[in-house]
C-alpha cells in the first residue's frame, strides 16, 4: 500500500494568501486598548485593527482575528467616549478647571 499519494476523499488544506492578518488585528487590538487615552493615536489604531480583523476572518486562524476585532472595537468605543468628554470639557471652558484645584494650589494660579 502506497502512503505517499493523497486520498481522493481527503480535504484540501486551507491556504491563506495573508496569514498574518489575524495576528496583526490582535496586536492592534491590544495597542488600541492602551492608546484610547490619546484619541489622535487611538482612532487610527482602532480602525486599522477593525479592518484587519474583518479581513482576517476569511483566513484559517479566525480566533485571533475575532479577538483582535473585539479588542479594537472596545478601544474605539473608549476612544470615542474620551473624545466626547474632552470636547465637553473644552466647551465648558478652562476656567472650570482651576475651580477644582485644592485651595493651597489655587493661590499659585490666580
Amino acid at each position: 500500500m502506497d502512503y505517499g499519494s493523497p486520498s481522493p476523499y481527503a480535504p484540501e488544506p486551507v491556504k491563506s494568501s495573508k496569514p498574518g492578518l489575524g495576528i496583526a488585528s490582535l496586536v492592534l487590538g491590544i495597542l488600541s486598548l492602551c492608546a484610547w487615552l490619546l484619541p489622535i493615536c487611538g482612532f487610527p489604531i482602532s480602525i486599522a485593527g477593525i479592518v484587519l480583523g474583518i479581513l482576517g476572518l476569511k483566513e484559517s486562524n479566525k480566533g485571533m482575528a475575532i479577538a483582535g476585532l473585539v479588542m479594537a472595537g472596545i478601544g474605539l468605543i473608549l476612544c470615542l467616549i474620551n473624545a466626547i468628554f474632552g470636547a465637553i470639557g473644552a466647551l465648558a471652558g478652562s476656567s472650570d478647571f482651576w475651580r477644582y484645584l485644592p485651595p493651597e494650589l489655587q493661590q499659585y494660579f490666580s
